[in-house]
């Protein structure tokens, strides 16, 4: 499974960004996909998942201000950032839990992360 994720870039505060990231590969079936961050010098940090069943999870620090969607076709993963802070600079990564066909294991996969930078 690849993850391929775009939509980064620089944004003032309180401006608005999407990301996007884009499976492909082998998938038979996907269990959860989502978003981590990491900020110069922190740990990378869960943004939110959207669970089969649509079922979603926020960070504390974003929820109210950020949204996961999927696509129609299950492969696509949204991130709608609006009311940027500066502590939202970070590497954004995308994250899938999937199984590559019928009978395998649940493997973890990551995109190469894309920047975002909020700054004025």
């Amino acid at each position: 499974v690849q993850l391929q994720a775009s939509g980064g870039g620089l944004v003032q505060p309180g401006g608005s960004l999407r990301l996007s990231c884009l499976a492909s590969g082998s998938v038979f079936m996907f269990n959860r996909m989502g978003w981590y961050r990491q900020a110069p010098g922190k740990q990378r940090e869960l943004v939110a998942t959207i669970s089969r069943g649509d079922t979603t999870n926020y960070a504390d620090s974003v929820k109210g201000r950020f949204t996961i969607s999927e696509g129609n076709a299950k492969n696509t993963v949204y991130l709608q950032m609006n009311s940027f802070k500066p502590d939202d600079t970070a590497v954004y990564y995308c994250n899938a839990e999937a199984r590559e066909y019928s009978g395998s294991v649940w493997r973890n996969f990551w995109g190469k992360g894309t920047q975002v930078t909020v700054s004025s």
